[in-house]
């Protein structure tokens, strides 16, 4: 076997990222752990307020390249020259925002990462001449990268790649990991009527189907509380939506919380929500199941892959506020229920985990590496 490689990651965010999600959260733990067994990481990002040109995280040495504008190309730049000169092994290129293109650019291999393209749900989160260039970046996959490898992180993903061209056998799928909960856990028939949401605040997560859902069942559950953690553009149009909806006293936006302060809501919540209209996977999903919440999701790319509908939560049409509702409702009312997807979602999260990943994914940059 080969010794541990030079690797370039690009992506947009780095895991300080005040906007960092689940792709960064990916970064993060596959990196630290295969940093610890040789391999040299180097993850080009943008910049933000307050943060270092160069950080070392974990491992991870993080080189940001100024703002937002001009960071792709930069990256762009980087990629080409530095793997020209051999500074790099091997790239690994996270899709889940603007593809960088990278195999046109790069001089060795290129695994890309992908945790999901936007399609047309792009429009719903960035102005139309943004969204458009995003559409037609994404149309020049197939082309750009017809000799990479991919890893998909749910079948969801892999089976969007298939459809836009990519053959099915490049495609490795590689599920995320989770941190198991170290808290004592009790079943949600003990815990109040609390319902949570985890995630960036952004329109194509549909958190305003949430707040419509939860204001119809109010009268039949006059204790419902509301928390919502995370951040992100869409907060001030969701708090004013709260207000209009009359919620906005038992709803609580709680923005960042430490991991600390997330495991202890979730310890205490009695079912979670996901209305997004599509995810790569879901990690949120995994890790309300690990403290055995039940997920009410949309029927969506991702979701339907994390949420075992029936057994650990339910899927719902998206954007169905009359069936959020109703599915909602049924896990706060049914002490049976609830406990019953409960003990699923634990089993069901058991199998998810950051080691097993990690090894994965050193199996895929070695294959890359060996074939190119």
């Amino acid at each position: 076997m080969s010794p541990p490689c030079r690797v370039l990651v690009l992506n947009e965010r780095d895991p300080l990222h005040p906007a960092a999600g689940g792709a960064e959260v990916h970064i993060s733990e596959i990196c630290s752990r295969l940093a610890s067994q040789g391999f040299e990481f180097t993850l080009a990002a943008c910049g933000f307020r307050g943060a270092p040109a160069r950080e070392v995280l974990h491992g991870l040495e993080i080189r940001r390249l100024g703002p937002l504008l001009a960071y792709y190309p930069r990256a762009a730049w980087m990629c080409a020259r530095d793997t020209r000169r051999g500074r790099f092994d091997l790239v690994v290129e996270h899709l889940n925002k603007v593809p960088f293109l990278s195999p046109v650019l790069s001089a060795v291999p290129v695994v890309a990462v992908c945790h999901h393209l936007f399609g047309f749900s792009a429009f719903l989160q960035v102005a139309w001449p943004i969204a458009a260039g995003v559409v037609m970046a994404e149309k020049l996959v197939p082309a750009c990268y017809k000799k990479s490898a991919f890893v998909a992180v749910s079948e969801s993903t892999r089976d969007d790649l298939v459809a836009r061209g990519i053959p099915r056998e490049r495609v490795r799928i590689v599920h995320n990991g989770i941190r198991p909960p170290k808290l004592w856990l009790e079943p949600p028939s003990r815990r109040g009527p609390r319902v949570a949401y985890l995630g960036r605040l952004e329109p194509y997560k549909r958190v305003d189907v949430m707040l419509a859902a939860l204001k119809t069942l109010v009268p039949r559950f006059p204790e419902l509380e509301v928390v919502i953690v995370g951040r992100g553009t869409d907060r001030p149009r969701l708090e004013d939506a709260a207000r209009r909806l009359g919620i906005a006293e038992r709803t609580r936006f709680r923005g960042f919380v430490s991991d600390a302060e997330r495991d202890a809501i979730l310890a205490s919540t009695r079912v979670c929500v996901c209305p997004s209209v599509k995810e790569g996977w879901g990690i949120t999903v995994i890790e309300a199941n690990s403290f055995g919440v039940p997920v009410v999701a949309t029927d969506a790319p991702g979701l339907r892959d994390a949420v075992r509908d029936g057994d650990t939560g339910f899927l719902v049409p998206e954007g169905d506020v009359a069936v959020f509702a109703e599915r909602i409702g049924r896990v706060l009312a049914d002490n049976a229920v609830a406990d019953r997807m409960s003990q699923a979602g634990l089993a069901w999260s058991q199998r998810f985990d950051w080691d097993s990943a990690a090894r994965a994914m050193a199996a895929v940059f070695e294959s890359a590496r060996v074939h190119a």
